[in-house]
């Protein structure tokens, strides 16, 4: 297993659409049992307990990926050390767009949301966004996601009722626009999920896939990561088959988990300028 080194020692956590910080929380407690120093700030405005934020989901209407990533890349450059990145979903979006400024030691998006220049969706794509997409008038709101909704989108591998359970401890509304942002990038020059995909002066990253994932299948995140190829950085895709995109708690998850971890260290410290330039006689 991967240990702090001194020069990585630290690891933010975010959280993608529909979830909230609570979804890192077998993560968190994994990596922390390891000595390493965790952070998992949520998304601007919503450091609340799901319950609240199902109440209220003032502070979710109002999300912005610029707004977002400008959030997390304020914390990320008041640490002593780059850290590792690691983001879900829409977490592993603002984690391309992060290392993209040159921020983090290492990058890892676990079945992220795709960078402007992925052209196709898939069916299982749009269905699972459907609750949001089918109304130009939700770019401006919080739209509940129910049981039925989760169970497509995050519980295909597991039972009803473990679906439902996990429905009730994570899932809030989805912020509208910043899925409309990802949805419709290709259409705006000045789309704020854009990155320069052949910058060689950026962070390792490493995407990862479920091939039971409906949110965002393995030909999106395969896509995603084949945009890097005009980059001398590094960039690695690892597919896990018969995961869904319910990787906080879905039986299996610490492989993936592992996984991640240990690419990030290992990267980090061999191959990340933010690292490697810092690292004793070099």
């Amino acid at each position: 297993m991967a240990a702090p080194t001194g020069r990585v020692d630290t690891i933010v956590l975010i959280h993608g659409l529909w979830m909230t910080t609570r979804s890192w929380e077998h993560w968190v407690d994994r990596y922390s049992a390891l000595g390493f120093r965790v952070l998992t700030p949520a998304w601007p405005g919503m450091d609340r307990e799901v319950e609240e934020l199902r109440e209220d989901p003032t502070p979710i209407a109002e999300q912005r990926v610029a707004d977002a990533v400008d959030h997390y890349a304020a914390i990320i450059r008041d640490l002593p050390r780059p850290p590792i990145i690691m983001g879900h979903s829409f977490g592993g979006l603002f984690t391309q767009l992060l290392i993209d400024r040159g921020l983090g030691a290492a990058g890892v998006g676990v079945h992220p949301a795709q960078v402007k220049g992925v052209l196709k969706l898939p069916l299982s794509t749009l269905r699972s966004s459907f609750s949001i997409l089918h109304n130009p008038a939700n770019r401006h709101r919080a739209v509940p996601f129910t049981r039925e909704d989760f169970r497509y989108a995050f519980g295909n591998t597991l039972s009803a009722e473990e679906s439902d359970a996990a429905w009730e401890r994570y899932a809030v509304p989805g912020a509208g626009h910043v899925l409309f942002e990802a949805a419709f990038a290709n259409l705006d020059p000045n789309a704020a999920t854009k990155v320069d995909n052949k910058r060689a002066d950026r962070a390792p990253l490493l995407l990862t896939a479920g091939g039971e994932d409906h949110v965002l299948p393995p030909s999106v995140v395969s896509a995603n990561a084949n945009l890097y190829r005009g980059s001398t950085a590094i960039t690695s895709y690892r597919e896990y088959p018969g995961r869904s995109h319910f990787v906080g708690g879905e039986p299996g998850w610490e492989e993936e988990a592992d996984f991640a971890l240990e690419w990030a260290v290992e990267a980090a410290n061999e191959y990340s300028p933010t690292v490697v330039s810092e690292a004793p006689g070099r």
